[in-house]
């Protein structure tokens, strides 16, 4: 497996690189107000986290990295790593001989992860490393990657379907893209019941962390997403052979597997 030059992507104080078909609607500024709610969020992130799924956010994210197929000696791309968590179950699978590369486009949250790296022992975290960048513009040549997985970033880039572009481009033939995050459910009674969840639980909690505003996007975010349905079809135009959308967490969560 050829060596992919880390000195040469951008670092972690370098600008963000972007892409000339973000969105209809303003897309520069629609990517700059993304990038900048994240980086308000990252100091509580983690505790938000825990806090409003119960802690069942972890076992949701182990099951997109089991999902993922990453294995021993694997090269792994984690999208919107945010502060780390995929990034971390996936340099387990993957041990000393494989390499993890979590790419963000908010530096803050990418300052918690290399804070929370140097935090824990397990050497195989070393594997690690940190990239900011742009989902709709990937720093990687074609075909490099043996697994790629993204969790709760998909949702806010501002062009879905060139993301999933771009994954597929830097995934190697017959590797998998794990994508999980909130579940646009065709369900009337299941989408009430996450709405009131974002109305009554969410928003009150982050409340009380100085974040109302920074999580009412929530809803919003949600309906403007893409159904499980939906999401296979984008995969398979991007170029990928197969995808299969998975709804957990009651219908709340779902999970895209995708082939390339």
């Amino acid at each position: 497996m050829a060596s992919l030059q880390l000195h040469s992507l951008p670092p972690l104080s370098s600008p963000l690189r972007q892409h000339r078909r973000l969105s209809k609607h303003n897309p520069t500024r629609c990517s700059i107000n993304r990038q900048a709610l994240f980086s308000r969020i990252a100091p509580v992130y983690d505790n938000l986290n825990d806090l409003l799924s119960l802690g069942h956010h972890r076992v949701w994210k182990r099951m997109a990295v089991s999902w993922s197929g990453a294995k021993e000696g694997d090269s792994v791309l984690d999208v919107c790593c945010g502060s780390g968590d995929l990034a971390f179950l996936l340099s387990e699978r993957v041990g000393l001989d494989g390499q993890i590369i979590g790419l963000d486009f908010a530096k803050e949250q990418l300052l918690v992860a290399q804070s929370r790296q140097h935090l824990r022992s397990k050497a195989c975290y070393k594997n690690i490393k940190w990239i900011e960048g742009n989902a709709l513009c990937l720093p990687f040549p074609d075909s490099y990657f043996d697994a790629i997985t993204i969790g709760y970033g998909l949702r806010n880039v501002v062009d879905i379907p060139k993301a999933m572009e771009e994954m597929c481009r830097v995934l190697k033939p017959g590797s998998v893209l794990s994508v999980l995050d909130f579940n646009k459910s065709s369900e009337p009674l299941t989408s009430l019941l996450q709405e009131w969840m974002i109305d009554n639980v969410v928003v009150p909690v982050a409340s009380s962390y100085g974040l109302e505003s920074e999580y009412k996007y929530l809803k919003s975010s949600i309906k403007e997403f893409r159904t499980g349905k939906e999401l296979e079809k984008v995969a398979l135009e991007a170029g990928f052979c197969s995808a299969t959308h998975y709804e957990i967490g009651g219908g709340l969560m779902g999970n895209l597997v995708a082939m390339r």
